[in-house]
């Protein structure tokens, strides 16, 4: 089972802290996995292969605009967060894991699964996305000629087969149990992207939900894509969704954690709940049928 909590906006800083924390929890078995749902204010992160080059704005221009740095131990180059953004940190263990192909987990495979994830995602908005080998991530794939954006009117047959990245990925694992994750954009604006070239690529433009839809109006919240996202990693993970309804419900100990239904079920056998999942709901295990 996977819990989910869905925070909001939160700033950069404070979520950084979030997740060492409960990845610490989560090594020592206090937790169990867990994936956390917000937005950020505007910020840039560099991983640790970033180079710093990636970053076309000026110190000042950054200030100005109230955009702030940080340099952190997930993998990739630079990336930009802000409004608009649905960002995830799943905070798993992957020895907890099952891979598709059979055996644990590993952080290549954890990765695909998240862009499979993000894929249907889009596939929920009628928007065909995919891969593009040795590129992580997910793409969304153009007409020739239609244009990649109104605001910048650069047509997509003057990029390499038109591909728009709509979602980055980069993560961290220690012990066993993941950090950082992946960054969707929604209603984004996309000339915030004009500060970088996102995850170091020059030659392939980025998207959002709201630029790939007929209609942006009709989108929903982001806290209901966020909804429907963790509904998707219940389903490519092969496990049940619990809503957390707060981070004090999270760290409740298990004689006071409150009791919830999963959301969003697997597959339909009975289940056993894991143990780490009754201390944070604190009822006596039971099989549930989904």
């Amino acid at each position: 089972m996977i819990g989910y909590l869905y925070l909001g906006c939160v700033p950069y800083a404070e979520a950084l802290r979030l997740q060492e924390d409960l990845a610490a929890l989560r090594i020592k078995g206090h937790i169990g996995n867990v994936l956390l749902l917000l937005e950020h204010p505007s910020v840039l992160t560099l991983g640790r292969n970033a180079k710093r080059t990636n970053i076309l704005a000026s110190d000042a221009l950054l200030a100005a605009r109230g955009v702030t740095i940080h340099e952190i131990n997930r993998g990739g180059d630079v990336t930009y967060h802000g409004p608009g953004q649905l960002v995830g940190y799943p905070i798993f263990d992957l020895r907890s894991l099952r891979s598709p192909r059979g055996g644990r987990l590993g952080p290549v495979d954890f990765v695909r699964l998240m862009e499979e994830a993000l894929i249907r995602l889009c596939a929920e908005f009628n928007v065909p996305a995919g891969r593009i080998c040795g590129l992580t991530g997910v793409w969304c794939h153009l007409r020739w000629g239609s244009l990649l954006d109104e605001s910048c009117g650069i047509a997509a047959k003057d990029q390499p087969g038109g591909e728009r990245k709509i979602a980055a990925i980069g993560i961290h694992v220690a012990r066993g149990v993941t950090s950082h994750g992946f960054a969707f954009n929604i209603t984004t604006d996309l000339r915030d992207f004009e500060l970088i070239h996102p995850c170091g690529i020059i030659d392939r433009p980025v998207t959002s939900l709201a630029n790939e839809v007929s209609d942006p109006k009709d989108l929903p919240s982001l806290e209901a894509i966020a909804r429907r996202a963790a509904r998707q990693f219940g389903i490519v993970f092969n496990e049940e969704m619990l809503k957390i309804e707060s981070l004090a419900a999270l760290r409740t100990p298990a004689e006071t954690a409150p009791s919830g239904e999963p959301e969003f079920p697997a597959q339909d056998t009975p289940l056993q709940i894991p143990p780490e999942v009754e201390r944070l709901r604190g009822t006596k295990s039971h099989p549930v049928q989904v």
